[in-house]
């Protein structure tokens, strides 16, 4: 079930709502956690075995974290989380990286690990490192023990963000696990934001999406140049929308059910240089590595050559969180280096160009990046990034690319300027009066409008539900 489906729209999100609202409050999380694992469940059923598994033993080692803390047993206590977080991840490789290493020995000529053809738990990738902050934030201190084991299962499995983030830490969330605050300003809020990740995703993402789709299933050897940055733009905003339309639909629904979320994007096609962009792209998981992983190795308070070790396998692991291919892993490390050159070399110059020159820069790199990022076949890849940078087989341009250029050049212009502050801020500057006449409209209308586009397409994929 995906938040842009009539399904949800009109029979799930009105009946949990209904129902949680009519419970008392002391009931809420356990009637919040039947319908999360429902949701969970709704595509794989057999799943929510493996999610209750996960649930029950990382609130059992977060009890053993606290008792040996409060038994001064530091070495015992460091123990229950080292087995939580191999645990964790041992759990996520098997589902999702078991085939890739299985594949790629076999490939050498070792067949000595069965390809397993498991399907993909939903949204693994997000909730396995959301759990891994339990232990670890206890053990720090930073979060007090949960000993209510429905409550915690409603951290683990909060559908708005259970299966395609932003990704939450349980400091972050405890006190709202435990007791939040319901008002009418927030649930109006909440349904204003939910809207536009909605509108985001069905009337932008969905749309530009089949130009992508159209780019790449076309034979390296018909590329042309434009129409290989064409697609790849196409994808860009895609991408962008795609995601941060589901983050912004969390962030809604975490507000009609009294949650407040942090924001997961700060339009990142602005950005200035790459530091900026993944500081503006993804925050929830930038900061997660940041903070479990980079700054536990040293972070930038080491060696040059340290340094460049930390940021490489801290992006080499960014990458294959996205996905079990090694156009992943190679994606996570292209940015690694640039990040590496900018920390070391590059800023201090970058800073110094024209402003329009720095954006030219950032984003003539990340569309390269997300080319690498969506084609997983090397063979394609090279192909494409070729046509890309002048070696295509079809030339300058073709009569497709004109064609869709005429086609989609319209979303693309408007894809472009809501990828950037520009309507916020004409937004910001009406009066008050009008806003508050204006939004309720705006929203009714921006659903009726993205009801009216599903009961006819097709064309729905959710990008991340993948990772």
């Amino acid at each position: 079930m995906v938040f842009s489906s009539l399904l949800f729209l009109f029979t799930y999100l009105p009946v949990v709502l209904l129902v949680y609202y009519l419970s008392p409050l002391k009931w809420r999380n356990g009637v919040l956690l039947i319908f999360n694992l429902i949701f969970y469940g709704w595509g794989e059923p057999t799943y929510i075995i493996l999610m209750v598994f996960t649930i029950t033993a990382d609130y059992a080692a977060g009890l053993l974290v606290a008792r040996f803390k409060d038994q001064g047993r530091d070495r015992a206590a460091r123990t229950a989380v080292a087995a939580a977080l191999v645990l964790n991840l041992a759990i996520l490789f098997f589902f999702k990286y078991w085939d890739l290493i299985a594949g790629t020995l076999r490939d050498f000529g070792l067949d000595v690990l069965p390809t397993l053809g498991l399907s993909l738990p939903i949204g693994i990738s997000f909730y396995t490192f959301q759990t891994m902050t339990y232990p670890v934030d206890l053990y720090r201190g930073d979060a007090g023990v949960q000993r209510n084991l429905v409550n915690f299962g409603t951290f683990v499995t909060l559908f708005p963000q259970l299966i395609a983030g932003p990704i939450l830490k349980y400091k972050e969330l405890a006190d709202q696990v435990d007791q939040r605050t319901y008002r009418v300003e927030q649930f109006a809020d909440g349904v204003h934001i939910f809207v536009i990740g909605l509108g985001k995703k069905v009337l932008l993402a969905n749309n530009l999406g089949q130009l992508w789709d159209a780019y790449k299933a076309l034979p390296t050897e018909e590329l042309t140049v434009l129409g290989a940055w064409l697609g790849v733009v196409a994808f860009s905003l895609q991408l962008y929308f795609d995601f941060s339309g589901y983050s912004d639909m969390a962030i809604g629904l975490g507000r009609m059910l009294g949650f407040e979320f942090l924001k997961n994007f700060d339009y990142p096609y602005i950005s200035r240089s790459i530091t900026e962009f993944w500081r503006r792209w993804h925050i929830s998981l930038g900061s997660w590595f940041r903070e479990y992983v980079y700054i536990p190795m040293g972070g930038n308070r080491v060696s040059r050559g340290r340094l460049c070790f930390n940021l490489l396998v801290v992006w080499g692991l960014t990458g294959l969180w996205h996905g079990a291919s090694w156009n992943f892993l190679l994606w996570g490390l292209y940015f690694g280096v640039l990040l590496i050159l900018e920390k070391l070399w590059l800023k201090k110059w970058i800073d110094r160009w024209p402003r329009a020159l720095q954006h030219l820069y950032t984003l003539f790199l990340v569309l390269v990046s997300w080319a690498i990022f969506a084609v997983e076949d090397f063979g394609q890849l090279g192909g494409y990034l070729s046509a890309m940078f002048g070696f295509a087989g079809g030339g300058l341009a073709d009569g497709a690319f004109r064609y869709y250029l005429g086609s989609y050049g319209l979303s693309l212009l408007a894809a472009c300027v809501a990828s950037t502050p520009l309507m916020a801020g004409l937004w910001r500057r009406l009066p008050g009066r009008a806003q508050r006449i204006l939004l309720p409209a705006a929203a009714l209308a921006g659903l009726l409008l993205c009801t009216a586009y599903l009961v006819d397409a097709t064309y729905n994929p959710f990008l991340y539900f993948r990772f």
